[in-house]
């Protein structure tokens, strides 16, 4: 078997799916890429068991065939090459692969294409489609709030959850959550799943910010999303998700409003004298300025700021993690955003300030025990 290919496309594509190869796998072949040629196409598919990623580009070739190609040498080689044609040449009896490029030739040991994992196959799929570049910012809106904790799988991934016309993507991992209204989306039917946080996380980095369409498909254990000869396809979560609905305070009366930038920055500074283990800072609201303080006892480090603010509600002071903080004002568009409180001990909603088209975004926020 016998096919030409740019050497700068080849290393553009396989760069999408590189990702998916986890570098301790359990079996050998995962840390290689399958190779399908059809008719003058190529077809790579990278897996690690759980996710499925698969490019597919045109190439000069004679015959139909498969090969798996391991995946870090055939990288690293590409990484060192101008754009040029290669030549591969793969000995379908042992096979043993051989790259020509212009002044060079190279040689690579190639596996049986049969002892690479088998894809999950798209039957009895619900469809729909969606902008890319919503699913991208709900993706980048949603990410940072899931859990790492393996003992409650529900939270490890981002919830979707499916109505008539719009489409909800919340994520929490108990301390924090998000939740991002995209009513742009024409879902078929009322439906809710978990998507994993490392095929989301791969899928961010391989879809554009543009108005192209993806198409999204789901099944009972699947989900497959497509875009321009890309496919991903992961295994979704098995748990249920926790009922976010009841934890969101329906009345948090106080309104604290103020500068988007100016607060995340003075977050940030800070936030360095704080308590290491529980970036505690507490917010001292009475009127028009906000009082930022942190201190950490055990190393005598405290950080003191104030800034003016609007605020409607009783005096207060309230002390959050400066780190979920930041991470939220992050995921907020516009120049300022807005607490909702109703006492210390409640959750904190923040909202931006401007909202953009077709999206709604609601963050929530635990507070901390204050030291005194």
């Amino acid at each position: 078997m016998k096919f030409i290919v740019s050497s700068s496309t080849l290393l553009k594509q396989l760069q999408q799916i590189s990702g998916v190869i986890n570098s301790n796998t359990v079996l050998p072949i995962l840390e290689d890429f399958l190779f399908l040629i059809d008719k003058n196409e190529l077809t790579v598919v990278a897996t690690d068991l759980e996710t499925v990623m698969k490019v597919k580009l045109e190439v000069e070739a004679k015959e139909n065939g498969r090969i798996c190609i391991p995946a870090k040498i055939l990288m690293d080689s590409l990484k060192n090459l101008p754009d040029q044609p290669l030549t591969f040449n793969v000995d379908m009896n042992t096979y043993a692969v051989e790259i020509t490029s212009d002044n060079g030739k190279y040689k690579v040991m190639g596996e049986n294409p049969e002892n690479f994992p088998k894809e999950p196959t798209a039957d009895d799929t619900t469809s729909f489609t969606l902008v890319s570049s919503a699913l991208v910012t709900a993706i980048n809106k949603t990410l940072f709030a899931v859990s790492n904790d393996d003992l409650r799988p529900a939270m490890t991934g981002v919830y979707f959850e499916l109505a008539n016309k719009s489409l909800t993507f919340v994520a929490t991992d108990a301390h924090r959550l998000v939740k991002y209204v995209r009513t742009d989306a024409n879902c078929p039917q009322a439906d809710n799943f978990i998507v994993p946080k490392k095929p989301l996380n791969l899928l961010k980095s391989a879809l554009p910010d543009n108005e192209s369409e993806v198409k999204i498909s789901y099944s009972q254990n699947h989900f497959f999303v497509s875009h321009d000869g890309a496919q991903m396809i992961c295994r979704l979560i098995d748990a249920r998700f926790p009922d976010y609905k009841v934890v969101i305070p329906k009345d948090n009366p106080y309104r604290l409003t103020m500068a988007k930038t100016d607060f995340q920055n003075a977050l940030k500074r800070v936030s360095v004298f704080s308590n290491k283990s529980t970036n505690q800072v507490a917010l001292n609201i009475s009127g028009s300025e906000l009082q930022l303080s942190a201190q950490d006892v055990d190393f005598s480090f405290e950080g003191n700021e104030r800034m003016s603010c609007q605020y409607t509600g009783e005096d207060m002071q309230i002390a959050f993690n400066a780190k979920f903080l930041i991470e939220m004002l992050n995921a907020a568009e516009g120049d300022e955003i807005s607490i909702e409180l109703s006492t210390p001990t409640k959750a904190g909603i923040l909202k931006p300030s401007d909202k953009g088209e077709n999206e709604d975004l609601l963050m929530l926020v635990m507070p901390l025990m204050l030291n005194n």
